[in-house]
């Protein structure tokens, strides 16, 4: 369940806000000597103010490779090359724009939801045949069942919770 929670921050880092961020651009996969890699793993990504995101690969070479990837990337993001950097500038985003980033945030959540749920159903199923097969007492098992179901509440909340923050990070003008 902490995993479900975890890879949903990560890729609620990835959405798109009014500031720049590392995050935008770091999952990107590059296509360098014939092989995907991510763009963290070929060059320095940095946001030296809430605008602008400059990107230096380690090898210039792949600097064509780079921008290619951030513009077929569903961004939005033009790259502009100076032979050393790429920079990034962020523009500011519009209301359209803000309240489709909030529906997707709203269903990355819901998917997180639904892995939390998921974790629950298998340890449930899990619990279930212990109980069948003898090890695990009816009285346990109850016991069991209801710590399971504070357990996914808690983590529920918490799933509510990070998607609320990154609503209204987003929503914030």
């Amino acid at each position: 369940m902490h995993k479900a929670i975890e890879a949903l921050r990560h890729e609620l880092a990835t959405v798109r806000t009014g500031r720049a961020s590392p995050g935008l651009v770091e999952h990107l996969k590059v296509e360098y000597y014939g092989t995907p890699t991510s763009l963290n793993q070929l060059a320095t990504i940095s946001a030296p103010d809430a605008k602008l995101i400059v990107i230096q690969p380690y090898d210039r070479a792949a600097l064509g490779a780079v921008e290619k990837a951030i513009l077929k990337s569903n961004l939005g993001l033009t790259p502009a090359n100076d032979g050393a950097v790429i920079r990034l500038n962020i523009p500011p985003l519009t209301e359209d724009r803000r309240r489709e980033l909030a529906k997707h945030v709203r269903q990355r959540v819901e998917d997180a939801r639904v892995a939390v749920r998921n974790v629950r159903r298998d340890i449930h199923e899990h619990m279930r045949k212990m109980e069948h097969e003898h090890e695990l007492s009816q009285d346990d098992l109850k016991r069991s069942e209801t710590e399971l179901q504070k357990l996914t509440d808690e983590q529920i909340k918490d799933v509510d919770r990070v998607g609320e923050e990154k609503e209204q990070e987003l929503l914030a003008v």
